[in-house]
């Protein structure tokens, strides 16, 4: 007779027998022993925000983290003079939440949209995203590579729309489908208090029906990882694409307390108020149940096809100069 009995458990496509233990020996406190590294570690997330001067890009950055974290980069005089390309500018910052480091890279894409001719503006935001990956498959094939490679991989990008309430804008569709293939992109509806209710769900339905036509996929993705719970979130968090929302860092009152709002001469918009924007669906799904699946879904999808498609070529390349070589030796 066998010293434990077993019970079968399905692991993908295998079946494998799990033993079962007679006392407790103590390996389940491994999750233990990686938070503790981790923890000590700490985290890396890169984020870009691509979207027109004016839509809020900074504010919106700044409310989610709450935190002022990046200066808006918009004209606010009229001598100053209009960008002529998309420029790129990193800020980077470290925060700290209940013993959690979190090392934040927010790349802001201050001129992108604003000229009059718009032709190839988004050029400099692809190089940029490709460029990253390229550093880091460069200190991936060192030979003696650091043991952990410093992580500028852009997982998440919020591409702002302009709240027109009609459709998507010729330059968002080929912006959004030229992202979606090197990055996860989040599209979000910036300033909706400036739509009614109606006008804001009419908007969303017609983005969605755009996305779909135009074969842009929006994170998040299914995966056979992921559990019916999981599946369903993300179902869910699809649906509700693009995120109606509404930036504010500055306090107002309402009924005696301070909350994060934006007053006029109607009312207060409460940002975190889930009646007034989606802000707090953003939020938590940015921060509280998707900021992992970010980073993994950058590295196992974006990272890995752009590592496959540079290392084919260099091995072609590599069988083109061998086979040059060989032939240059027979003609001697």
């Amino acid at each position: 007779m066998s010293a434990a009995a077993v019970e079968p458990a399905s692991t993908g496509a295998q079946q494998q027998e799990i033993t079962r233990l007679h006392s407790y020996v103590g390996f389940d406190s491994i999750t233990k022993q990686i938070e503790h590294k981790l923890l000590k570690r700490g985290f890396q997330f890169n984020v870009i925000a691509v979207g027109q001067t004016g839509l809020g890009k900074s504010t919106l950055i700044n409310t989610i983290f709450a935190s002022h974290l990046i200066d808006t980069k918009g004209r606010f005089e009229p001598d100053e003079p209009v960008r002529q390309t998309t420029e790129i500018q990193a800020v980077s910052h470290v925060v700290l939440e209940n013993n959690v480091k979190l090392r934040l890279n927010i790349v802001d894409t201050p001129g992108y949209g604003d000229l009059v001719n718009n032709e190839n503006c988004w050029d400099p935001i692809i190089k940029y995203i490709k460029d990253q990956h390229s550093a880091y498959l460069r200190k991936e094939l060192t030979a003696m590579r650091d043991k952990y490679i410093l992580d500028t991989r852009i997982h998440c990008c919020l591409y702002f729309i302009a709240p027109t309430g009609h459709s998507l804008k010729a330059i968002d569709i080929v912006v959004m489908k030229k992202l979606s293939e090197v990055v996860n992109v989040v599209p979000v509806i910036a300033k909706s208090d400036s739509l009614t209710l109606d006008e804001r769900e009419v908007f969303k339905q017609r983005i969605r029906a755009e996305l779909q036509h135009h074969n842009i996929r929006a994170y998040p993705f299914d995966s056979d990882e992921h559990d019916a719970e999981e599946q369903q979130l993300n179902e869910a968090i699809r649906n509700m694409i693009p995120f109606a929302v509404v930036g504010s860092e500055r306090n107002v009152i309402i009924d005696g307390k301070p909350v994060r709002g934006r007053k006029n001469r109607w009312g207060v918009v409460n940002v975190e108020n889930e009646q007034h924007c989606e802000f707090n669906y953003l939020r938590n799904f940015l921060t509280r149940t998707h900021l992992q699946d970010l980073i993994e879904t950058t590295a196992q999808i974006h990272y890995e096809a752009f590592r496959s498609k540079q290392l084919l070529a260099l091995k072609e390349s590599s069988a083109s100069k061998q086979q040059q070589q060989q032939q240059q030796q027979q003609g001697h």
